[in-house]
Order: C-alpha cells, then structure tokens, then sequence
C-alpha cells in the first residue's frame, strides 16, 4: 500500500483481514522487512501495518522528508496511518528509534494506542562520558570555525568538503551513513529526550531488552519500566540491540501472549 502525506510516497505493508489492530515500527535506517516475521505471524488473528520510514525504508531507499522532520512528524504519519486503516485503538510493535515514535504517540494520542511492546527502546538521552563532551566540543569548535570561514566567501567549495570531513572524524557511524538533509533529521530526533512523555503513556507495555545492548543500554529499558506506569520489563541474556531477531522465538511467544491471550477482538 502506498500513502501520499506531505508531498511524498509512504509504504505500508499490510497483513491481516480481521481482529484488533496493530502497527509495526522499525529502527533507524531499517525497514519493515525487519518486522515481517513477527508482522506474518500475528496476521493470522491481527489487522496489521508496518510502516516503512520516510528516509529509512526500503533498504535505506524510501522517499525522505522535504523538510527537516522530528519524533514528532513520524508520529504524527504513524497516527494518520492509523487513522486511514481504522486501526484504533492500535496495538504498536516497535524496535528503537521506531519506540521514540511510539512513546510520543502514546503520550499525545492515548486513544490512539492500545498496548505497546517496545524492544530497544531509544528516548532517553544517553549519560555522556567527559571524554566524550569534549569529543563534541571540540567538533562544535571546529565546526563554527569553518561555518565562519565560509561567511567570508573566499575559498567556494572547500569549507564544503572540510565540513564532511569533521564529519567523517567526529560523527557517530549512523551519522556519517546519511546525506546533509536527514542530518538534519538526526540531529532533531537525538536531541529530544522523552524522558518526561514516559509518565503520560497509559497504554500497557512490554519492554523486551537485550541484556548486552550497547545502543540503548539496559538502563535505559529499567529506567522506562520506572517511568512508565504500567510496564513491565523482560531482559534476554547474551543478546544486544537486536534482541527481538536474536530470540525472534522468545520474543514471538511473549508479543502472542501480551496481545492475544484473554483479549476480545
């Protein structure tokens, strides 16, 4: 399927005929070929939508926003998506940066939302090192330098190429992945912490952590199960960022039961 929302092409891969509603939202620069397997075997009992990300799906190769987009805007399209499929109240299955848009529309849309199952959940900003704060001053530092020399108009091209280059120094392996406009993305989705929408989520969630999860370490999932007042944490031993694919087994059995079991369609 395929939807027209602020001048670009959106796909959504659907499965399912009838029973209750449920979106399936990937992580950053994935796609929802990563949640087919989960997606199919839900799709039996469940209406289901995996969205594929503007910028991020289809292998990296799906239209990107015309503009500069945040958690917000994704959120936003998730809702609209809901909305066309008459999917509410949704049921949302959602891997990392595919959770901070669950966890903004949880928060803002609670009729919207059913119960969540959120694994490797990106929101809270990480804990810093100091060798890291100054890693980061240093190419701010260096960045103003060169935005400076550019006002001065007296080397054309160069302070372009420069610029990637303290990129290619500085910036985190997803950065460096992208072109110069969803930078611009990435640095509106990373910088938001949702630390304080984590309280208003009234939708039952699951969150399934990797206990060796380096990108949004386990902390984080403790911290969520805190914050969020009904939640419930499940840790998978020797797994990473990826636990849902590494025990795709565990993880299935525990989406089924939280999803189906002793719910009417």
């Amino acid at each position: 399927m395929q939807l027209e929302w602020r001048g670009i092409r959106v796909y959504i891969t659907r499965e399912g005929d009838s029973g209750r509603g449920v979106l399936l939202l990937h992580g950053w620069m994935c796609s929802a070929d990563m949640m087919s397997d989960i997606q199919h075997t839900l799709s039996d009992k469940m209406r289901t939508a995996a969205i594929d990300f503007p910028g991020h799906g289809l292998r990296g190769n799906a239209p990107a926003p015309l503009e500069t987009w945040g958690v917000p805007d994704y959120a936003e399209l998730a809702a609209e998506v809901i909305r066309i499929l008459h999917l509410a109240p949704c049921d949302i299955i959602a891997h990392s940066f595919g959770a901070r848009v669950a966890i903004y529309l949880a928060a803002n849309h609670p009729e919207m939302v059913g119960r969540m199952v959120l694994t490797g959940a990106a929101g809270i900003r990480k804990k810093q090192s100091k060798a890291a704060d100054n890693r980061q001053k240093t190419y701010q530092f260096l960045k103003n330098g060169v935005n400076a020399l550019e006002k001065l108009h007296l080397f054309g091209k160069q302070t372009g190429r420069w610029r990637e280059s303290l990129v290619q120094r500085f910036g985190s392996a997803d950065y460096k992945a992208l072109d110069p406009e969803m930078r611009k993305t990435f640095n509106q989705i990373v910088t938001l912490d949702l630390s304080d929408q984590l309280p208003r989520i009234q939708a039952p969630t699951v969150l399934f952590w990797g206990e060796n999860d380096t990108e949004t370490p386990l902390w984080m999932g403790r911290e969520m199960e805190r914050l969020i007042p009904d939640a419930g944490l499940v840790v998978e031993e020797g797994c990473g960022h990826f636990a849902y694919l590494e025990k795709s087994d565990v993880f299935e059995r525990v989406v089924k039961s939280f999803l189906l079991e002793g719910r009417e369609s």
